[in-house]
């Protein structure tokens, strides 16, 4: 009886609660927010937002100076045909206001500006379609045999892994060169197996072009037409041999780096998840198909999407390996710009071309997400109004 007593007092308590916490406050209650009691408006957390504010506008300070009002400017610079020599805000010869010309030259005008950046859309198309995929793989088969519990030195393994991924780009890239030279340790160990000893840095020959030939394809007529100025054979040639190389580098020193996200991923899952993927009777293939990546598939989004942003700004081993040669076929956007702003003084047209690659990357990342996306929770990628939905 007692007990069942102070059950009911417990539930008489709570029932209180409950109506006073549903009551309107400020209609003149002393205590309320609104009311006109003596500690009105002077809360406790009543100058949170001011202090909040003042803790951050440091770095909106920073970032609008440093990020936000040179995108502007170089906004600015893609609409003029400024050479360096003058204020690019000043008008006047060298620094005239030619509008979008600078983007025409791009897709409509033909011309050495629109054949070279053609050329650099289609190498790091090719680049990014190889690179991504492999390194979210790779990344992604790391982690899984890393989080094994049945391996043992998993910090030695996880710092092997990872340590490329900190090493300088630059270094990394000439022992590459040296790595895959004519008389280099690839083609002495190909040359010992009777594999043959390619001219990895020479050879502009692209990979599907290399399997066409094989079965007696060459240039033929339905790949002839013409898109944006290129031949459609053109366009599917792949990756060359000599953008080869650098794929293999850049798949082998930022896999460590993703390799380590997908282990914080890994970790936060539950370890109910697993039991009962066991008692179901569910092969490692099953597990990791329809429970493991569903339940990751936050990082997962996140790793492509920083691959996605790393691929299309590849500038380092582009400088360091290759510079565009041979022929071009190592050509990419950021290198591109960077040679037409800082080579041929036509600071205009390298930032339009940068505010290009700007445009496919968020066209790019917004697709990725879309497909990533559960079919019941997509959105449709271009939302048409209510009017045109009526």
């Amino acid at each position: 009886m007692t007990q069942l007593g102070s059950s009911a007092n417990q539930a008489v308590r709570t029932e209180a609660l409950t109506a006073t916490a549903r009551t309107p406050r400020g209609r003149g209650g002393r205590g309320a927010p609104g009311g006109r009691g003596a500690g009105a408006g002077k809360g406790i957390r009543s100058g949170e937002g001011v202090a909040g504010w003042v803790f951050v506008s440091p770095m909106i300070v920073i970032l609008g100076l440093f990020m936000v009002v040179p995108i502007v400017m170089a906004l600015w610079v893609s609409l003029t045909n400024w050479n360096g020599s003058v204020n690019p805000f000043g008008g006047g010869p060298g620094a005239e206001f030619v509008g979008v010309r600078n983007y025409s030259d791009l897709f409509v005008r033909d011309g050495l500006t629109r054949s070279n950046f053609m050329q650099s859309i289609g190498n790091t198309f090719w680049y990014v379609l190889f690179v991504v995929p492999l390194q979210t793989v790779l990344a992604l088969g790391l982690a899984l045999l890393v989080n094994n519990r049945m391996l043992k030195a998993k910090g030695f393994f996880r710092t092997a892994f990872y340590f490329p991924s900190v090493t300088s780009s630059i270094a990394i890239s000439t022992v590459f060169l040296f790595l895959f030279s004519a008389t280099g340790a690839v083609n002495a160990l190909l040359g010992a197996i009777g594999a043959g000893q390619p001219s990895w840095f020479t050879d502009d020959r692209g990979l599907v072009h290399l399997l066409f030939n094989a079965v007696g394809v060459d240039n033929p007529g339905w790949a002839q037409g013409q898109i944006l100025g290129r031949s459609l054979w053109d366009w599917v040639a792949g990756p060359s041999v000599a953008l080869s190389v650098i794929i293999i580098l850049v798949v082998w020193t930022t896999s460590g780096t993703f390799m380590l996200m997908f282990i914080a991923a890994l970790q936060d899952l539950p370890v109910e998840i697993d039991e009962a993927a066991a008692l179901d009777g569910t092969s490692g293939w099953q597990k990791l198909r329809h429970v493991t990546i569903p339940m990751i598939r936050p990082t997962l989004f996140l790793v492509i999407t920083l691959g996605l942003i790393g691929t299309w700004q590849v500038f380092d081993q582009i400088y360091v390996m290759g510079k565009g040669n041979p022929n071009g076929t190592t050509l990419t956007p950021a290198y591109l710009s960077y040679q037409q702003s800082f080579g041929n003084f036509k600071y205009g047209s390298g930032a339009a071309m940068a505010f290009v690659v700007f445009a496919i990357i968020v066209v790019l990342t917004r697709i990725q997400r879309w497909v990533l996306t559960d079919k019941d929770e997509r959105r449709p990628l271009l939302r048409r109004s209510k009017a045109v939905a009526r």
